[in-house]
């Protein structure tokens, strides 16, 4: 017997409401921009600045032994990483401890340091301390601009795909549920002040890339409808090719959902931001790709006439009713 989220050949209609599907992700957008003009976001080490500390050991490194010695410094955000090298000895355990900068401080101070090395050595009594690097808030800032700048230039990207391949309407709605995505994912952060750091900023890329195969996976169906049925109105065509992509769409998404869900739950501290992001972005993602992008281009409009293009009869568009 095989397993099937949504029964085959279903007729929802998707637009029958489109102006509270639009109105809802409206109010979320701008709860998103409100918190993040209100709180900001909560910067990790990578964009706050701080110390790293390498260590060694003849240890196997046990990140929460590492964490419940810092945990009496209230040092803050406190990142503990183990670093894996297939040119380490059997007994070289190494592993990276990031402090961030105390509150107007531009890095760690050394009595700060000695305190940390203090706390590990007597947790782990053969730790060594193999060197200490500091980052500014120079380079923090350079991070956040080249962070932002990745971000905008993948979306940029994709307006220019998909419009090549598809139309520019097409791109519009794609890019439209894409830039949603991202303000709503950075407004959730900023809502529950969950630690933003550059990994957040791979899973906002990643959340792009994902969001983007489900809509150009729609839009697919959505042109060899349109060719296939030239005389339906617009939004019927949208229903239609909605409703045959829709056991996949909801299947890969399910799918996805269960790994990111078990990694929340039993991958520990270091990766819980991320997936959270990603879990979030999936979600969102499933929900731009029918609600944003087909309403933005259902609204649009699409030329109905390529197969037989006639320099005198213009394009034929089907809007949105109102």
């Amino acid at each position: 017997m095989r397993l099937k989220l949504i029964k085959q050949g279903t007729t929802y209609d998707f637009f029958s409401r489109w102006k509270i599907w639009l109105g809802i992700s409206a109010l979320l957008v701008i709860l998103g921009f409100v918190s993040f003009a209100i709180q900001g976001l909560n910067f990790g080490i990578d964009f706050r600045g701080g110390t790293t500390i390498r260590t060694e050991s003849t240890q196997a490194v046990d990140i929460g032994v590492y964490r419940d010695a810092m945990t009496p410094l209230e040092l803050g955000d406190i990142s503990i990483t183990e670093v894996f090298d297939p040119t380490f000895d059997d007994d070289q355990n190494v592993a990276m401890v990031r402090i961030q900068a105390q509150d107007g401080q531009e890095a760690v101070t050394p009595e700060t340091i000695l305190a940390v090395e203090a706390a590990l050595q007597a947790s782990v009594p053969d730790i060594k301390f193999v060197s200490v690097e500091s980052v500014g808030p120079k380079v923090s800032g350079e991070l956040i601009q080249t962070a932002a700048l990745a971000v905008i230039l993948a979306i940029g990207a994709v307006l220019i795909y998909i419009w090549l391949r598809f139309e520019w309407q097409f791109a519009l709605g794609a890019v439209a549920a894409l830039v949603h995505d991202v303000i709503l994912t950075i407004g959730v952060f900023s809502e529950l002040q969950i630690k933003f750091d550059l990994a957040i900023i791979a899973a906002l890329l990643t959340i792009v890339g994902y969001s983007l195969n489900d809509t150009v996976v729609v839009f697919d169906r959505v042109r060899e409808n349109l060719r296939k049925y030239k005389k339906r109105p617009l939004n019927e065509v949208l229903n239609i090719s909605i409703n045959e992509t829709l056991s996949r769409t909801l299947m890969t998404s399910v799918t996805t959902l269960l790994a990111l869900i078990s990694l929340y739950v039993l991958g520990g501290d270091v990766i819980r931001g991320f997936v959270f992001a990603m879990i979030w972005g999936v979600i969102v993602g499933t929900y731009s790709s029918v609600f944003v992008a087909s309403t933005i281009l259902l609204w649009l409009g699409v030329k109905r006439n390529w197969d037989k293009p006639d320099a005198n009869a213009g394009n034929q568009y089907a809007n949105i009713d109102a």
